[in-house]
């Protein structure tokens, strides 16, 4: 009992001490690692992906690509510099990279490194379309989701090691162990995870509108992520929300990001 309350007290003072607050949502985050360093991992790691991929440049899709993504930096630095969190940006390395590659996906890891793959391209249709995705994506780099996500992940493992001590009965610590793993998933980390995607539609409806691009394309490019088809997994075994959730909620914040677009003085939208 005495190694177990020593072990809850190390990592209640852990979470207590490691706390960030989200400036999109006020809200108090775990940053078990800091960006300090976060941000040069995550840039060596984009520099190797670089390396090892085909990176489109100076064509119409690649320039597209850096226009938007652009546009979705300057407006996320507008939106915090008025929201009072100015030089929030400051360590943040902007670059935008297409990439040679059939796999409907886009990503920006921590500290503003993008990449786009050519197979999303057809879906989005255009830059309204894109800037639906990066808005997203870039959203995740601003709100430190993969920050969030790091620490939660040390939290699970430095919690799995200090129960199997607690417990101290071999009989059933593979039980536990395997319970942990399942249970952990499924109760924590996924559920987690589609919260965070739901923020990023949040925030990023917002940045796509400040930034001049329609947040209704938004709808409109998961509608066409649905039509795609495949077997996706149920919504509960999911790390995103499932395409009827995410549209229905996308359209009920669309109101919200042109509102709160006009307060920078954007009144009209760019529709593709």
């Amino acid at each position: 009992m005495k190694s177990k309350n020593v072990i809850i007290t190390v990592i209640t003072t852990l979470v207590f001490l490691s706390c960030a607050t989200n400036p999109f949502t006020g809200k108090q985050t775990m940053a078990l690692v800091p960006n300090s360093q976060l941000f040069p991992t995550a840039f060596q790691q984009y520099d190797q992906f670089l390396s090892e991929n085909k990176v489109i440049k100076g064509t119409a899709d690649a320039e597209m690509v850096k226009r938007v993504g652009q546009k979705i930096a300057v407006a996320a630095e507008r939106w915090l510099n008025a929201n009072g969190h100015v030089g929030y940006l400051n360590d943040y390395k902007w670059e935008y990279n297409l990439v040679d590659d059939k796999a409907v996906n886009a990503w920006c890891m921590p500290g503003g490194k993008i990449v786009v793959y050519t197979g999303i391209l057809p879906i989005t249709k255009g830059e309204a379309g894109l800037a639906a995705v990066l808005g997203h994506e870039v959203s995740h780099a601003l709100a430190n989701h993969g920050q969030q996500r790091m620490s939660a992940s040390m939290l699970q493992q430095i919690g799995a090691v200090g129960l199997n001590v607690a417990l101290q009965d071999n009989k059933n610590l593979g039980l536990f162990n395997q319970a942990y793993g399942i249970g952990s998933q499924v109760g924590v980390m996924l559920p987690f995870s589609r919260s965070h995607e739901t923020e990023a539609d949040t925030i990023g409806l917002t940045l796509m509108a400040i930034a001049g691009y329609n947040p209704e394309e938004a709808v409109e490019l998961w509608k066409r992520m649905s039509a795609q088809g495949g077997q996706a997994p149920p919504e509960l075994l999911s790390t995103h929300p499932s395409n009827e959730s995410r549209i229905a909620n996308l359209k009920a914040l669309v109101p919200k990001a042109k509102e709160e677009a006009r307060k920078f003085g954007v009144t009209s939208f760019k529709q593709n």
